[in-house]
């Protein structure tokens, strides 16, 4: 690409970013119209915004991105750390075999690990994640059990732990939970207290514990822990991990597997 359509390109990008920041919300068509290019290449430059954490990529079109008011909710997750989230999923799936049972909470990185095992056979999937159970709808292989209890929309979410009482004879033999942040102090954390209270529940169903997050969870601290570390078999994260912190939970014997 030359130098001019380098130019032109980052120009293009950020009167697309004015024009959502003046608009609030705006869709491919009308964008593709407005600027006089293909559809294809305006959700390529949504894309590129996106990956920036300016936007938030919706159907049809984007809306500005406040980062603050967005952490929790699931598309936003959805757009962070996007590979090393897909090879997480594949190292979690390769945890799976046919005929086992087990836990996937709500987070992206759990979602993650979903689309990878959804060709497994009498498989058994207990978990609180609307996204998840979308997922499973052509997973016929896939025997999925869901908890009840109140809608959470930017998760995708049923949260209430009284609505895990049918459940709680379950055996699980692995739960696969993502975490806001990893410390040893603290385990792991969540920004919700209410979606931290239902991880508990599915992790005390669990015979194993493994973490599923990428580098930037690594030294962060939400509002409240849902699960200390000693509880923790392994964790599953990218190469970009700090080494030092990974260093302190190997030394409490915990695997730690980088993809």
């Amino acid at each position: 690409m030359s130098v001019s359509r380098d130019l032109f390109l980052e120009e293009r990008r950020r009167q697309v970013l004015a024009r959502v920041k003046d608009a609030g919300r705006v869709s491919v068509a009308e964008l593709s119209q407005e600027f006089g290019v293909s559809e294809v290449t305006i959700r390529l430059d949504l894309q590129a915004l996106a990956e920036r954490n300016l936007i938030l990529r919706t159907h049809g079109g984007a809306v500005l991105a406040d980062t603050n008011a967005l952490e929790g909710a699931l598309a936003f997750r959805q757009q962070q750390q996007v590979q090393e989230k897909v090879r997480i999923g594949q190292a979690g799936a390769a945890m799976v075999a046919d005929g086992d049972a087990i836990a996937l909470d709500s987070s992206s990185t759990a979602l993650a690990v979903a689309m990878h095992v959804k060709n497994h056979r009498h498989l058994t999937i207990v978990t609180n994640s609307l996204a998840i159970g979308h997922e499973m709808l052509d997973a016929p292989g896939v025997n999925l059990v869901m908890s009840g209890g109140q809608l959470r929309r930017e998760m995708a979410s049923l949260v209430g732990i009284d609505s895990f009482d049918a459940l709680r004879k379950f055996n699980l033999q692995i739960g696969f939970f993502g975490a806001h942040g990893i410390t040893v102090e603290d385990g792991l954390t969540d920004v919700s207290a209410e979606e931290a209270e239902v991880k508990q529940r599915l992790i005390s169903m669990c015979r194993k514990v493994v973490a599923v997050l990428d580098a930037t969870k690594w030294g962060r601290v939400g509002l409240i822990s849902f699960v200390p570390i000693e509880r923790v078999d392994t964790v599953i994260t990218d190469s970009h991990a700090p080494a030092e912190l990974m260093d302190q939970v190997r030394v409490l014997g915990k695997d730690i597997l980088l993809v």
